[in-house]
């Protein structure tokens, strides 16, 4: 248990407290896609959002056409004042394509889209439908900041379970990549994303006005997007992170699609990206030997962690995850992201009708 205060306020678990918030005047989003339907870690977010009465739930759904009755019905069950915004709908491809904003499909465009919706009410909760140890304090601490001065806030814990160190795609290669950043610039957005113990943590908060300036890489890369933006809006006196305590979920495998392999490209697009937008200086043809560098002196940091807990830790595969992540250390490229709401001619509304109605289609075809 400590107190140390980071450059961004940081508010810690030193009671087990659940602080008093306006759950009542925030929207939750709770992006899904088909493997969460029925699952046990949905079920339990879900039916905690019940006793926590938000004023809105809003999932945006990825899923194919014949598995969205379903799973609509499924989240019909619960007792949530719920939007389901199916994002494969033919309707809302055609909505966004009207805007020239159709491209390529993620967890990122999802999110866009639900953040229109629910920033009609004052606040919004970000957070994913995994979470195995979720419980009714998540909300109202990531809330509590907005309440109390702050424009944007961010979840953060300690990624350990059966004894192992896990939050590998921060821990290898988020944070050495922003260590070896630091040792060349002094722009303040590094030292901004170096303030969040867990910068990558899916988690966050947001006055609806903060929500609608967000502008969202399409596919991985939302954390560090988001605090880009956060970062431009907010800054270091108005942004805030929040311990969540306990907190378990999926893992990826490094390798394979959606594995942390490729995570990590959109991650260190976006993250370089951000950090050259607002005035950051890099060497890009020296930066991936400074990463390992970094890297490698963390993994024996690591195992001094490790090893002072008991755990088991392997050092040799900790190596070789560093060494596979410099690979995608590269120029950030053309930008792809989604605008902010705020500068788009397209209406939330104009979605919320889209989806509706495509899902109104596929209830029909299922005879439903």
């Amino acid at each position: 248990m400590e107190y140390v205060q980071e450059r961004v306020t940081t508010l810690h678990d030193l009671s087990g407290a659940v602080p008093d918030a306006p759950t009542d005047r925030a929207a939750v989003v709770v992006p899904m896609t088909e493997r969460e339907y029925a699952g046990l870690a949905a079920e339990r977010v879900l039916s905690t959002l019940e006793s926590l009465s938000p004023a809105r739930v809003v999932v945006p759904l990825r899923a194919p056409a014949d598995r969205v009755a379903p799973f609509a019905d499924w989240l019909d069950e619960y007792d949530l004042p719920l939007d389901v915004l199916w994002c494969d709908g033919p309707r809302v491809a055609d909505l966004l394509d009207s805007h020239d904003l159709d491209g390529e499909r993620g967890k990122g465009r999802d999110v866009w889209l639900a953040l229109g919706c629910a920033a009609r009410e004052e606040y919004v909760v970000v957070h994913d439908a995994d979470t195995k140890t979720y419980d009714e304090r998540y909300v109202p601490r990531l809330l509590f900041p907005l309440a109390h001065g702050h424009d944007f806030s961010k979840g953060y814990y300690a990624r350990v379970e059966e004894g192992r160190l896990y939050g590998r795609l921060f821990r290898l290669f988020y944070a050495p990549l922003v260590r070896a950043l630091e040792d060349e610039t002094d722009a303040p957005i590094v030292r901004y994303l170096d303030s969040f113990r867990y910068a990558l943590a899916g988690e966050f908060a947001a006055t609806s006005d903060l929500a609608l300036q967000m502008r969202s890489p399409r596919k991985w890369g939302l954390e560090v997007g988001t605090l880009g933006d956060a970062f431009a809006h907010a800054g270091f006196d108005r942004s805030a992170q929040v311990d969540l305590g306990e907190y378990e979920h999926d893992h990826r495998s490094v390798s394979g699609p959606t594995g942390l392999s490729d995570m990590s490209e959109s991650v260190g697009r976006t993250l370089l990206r951000a950090v050259v937008e607002h005035g950051g200086s890099v060497e890009f043809d020296t930066l991936a030997d400074r990463y390992r560098e970094a890297g490698n002196r963390l993994v024996e940091q690591y195992a001094a962690d490790a090893a002072f807990n008991g755990f088991d830790y392997d050092r040799g595969d900790e190596r070789e995850q560093v060494a596979t992540y410099a690979e995608a250390i590269s120029k950030p490229g053309e930008d792809t992201r989604l605008p902010a709401w705020r500068d788009t001619s397209l209406s939330p509304d104009e979605v919320l009708s889209a989806a509706s109605d495509d899902l109104d289609d596929v209830r029909e075809a299922a005879g439903r």
